[in-house]
C-alpha cells in the first residue's frame, strides 16, 4: 500500500473560534503499517509530516521484510486535526515505527487521551511493542488491522496472536480511506467514553 489517499477532503477547515477543548490521539504501530497514511487521509488540514527518504545506510538497521517498496519513513511524528464539534477538536499524532525511533514514543504518549494501534497482518509481531507501551502507560487503545491483502486471519486468531484483552476493540480498516479511518477514530472515542462511564469499584459499593 502506498501513501496516496483514496479520499481527500474537498475543503481545509479552519479552526473555529469557539474550539476550546483539544483531545490528543496517537496512531502507533510497526514500520510501514500505515500510520502516516491514516493521518493524511482523515485530517481536515494539510497534515504535518516528517518523512525522509530511506537510504542504504538504514538497510542494516530497519527490517523491511514485507515492505520492500517503501521509500520514505517518518523520523519524528505526523500531525493532523479533526473538528468534532464547536468546542472539541481531535489532534492526531502519528508515531514513527522503526525501533531506533521508539525513544520518542513515551513523550508522544504524554497527555494522550487514547491511541490507535495499526496492525499489518503480514508483520503482526511488530505490534507487540506498541501494545506493551500503551498498557504500561495505562492509555486506552483500539487495534485496527490495515488491509494490505496479507494473510486472512480471523479476529479470534489476531486477538490470540496479540494477547489482547477482551475489552479492547478490534476492527479492520483501509488507512487510505477517509471514511474507514474516521470509523476507527469513532470506535476509539466510543471505547474511551465507555471506560470513563464505567463505575469504579468504590461507586459500585455505594
Amino acid at each position: 500500500m502506498d501513501s496516496a489517499t483514496s479520499e481527500i477532503p474537498a475543503a481545509r477547515t479552519p479552526l473555529g473560534d469557539s474550539a476550546d477543548n483539544g483531545l490528543k490521539i496517537v496512531v502507533v504501530g510497526g514500520f510501514g503499517a500505515g500510520k502516516t497514511t491514516m493521518v493524511r487521509s482523515v485530517s481536515e488540514i494539510r497534515p504535518l509530516n516528517t518523512e525522509e527518504t530511506m537510504t542504504q545506510a538504514g538497510e542494516s538497521v530497519d527490517d523491511t521484510t514485507g515492505v520492500h517498496t517503501k521509500t520514505s519513513t517518518t523520523v519524528a511524528f505526523d500531525f493532523g486535526r479533526i473538528t468534532l464539534d464547536a468546542h472539541n477538536v481531535l489532534y492526531l499524532f502519528g508515531a514513527p515505527g522503526q525501533e531506533r525511533f521508539w525513544f520518542l514514543w513515551d513523550r508522544l504518549f504524554s497527555g494522550t487521551l487514547g491511541a490507535v494501534v495499526l496492525v499489518d497482518t503480514r508483520r503482526i509481531d511488530d505490534s507487540w511493542y506498541a501494545i506493551d507501551r500503551l498498557e504500561k502507560h495505562g492509555t486506552p487503545f483500539v487495534v485496527a488491522c490495515n488491509d494490505f491483502g496479507g494473510p486472512a486471519f480471523t479476529p479470534a486468531q489476531i486477538r490470540e496472536a496479540l494477547d489482547l484483552d477482551p475489552h479492547v476493540p478490534l476492527v479492520t480498516c483501509d488507512a487510505r480511506s477517509r471514511q474507514s479511518s474516521k470509523l476507527v477514530l469513532i470506535t476509539l472515542v466510543e471505547h474511551i467514553q465507555s471506560l470513563y462511564a464505567a463505575p469504579t469499584p468504590r461507586q459500585e459499593l455505594v
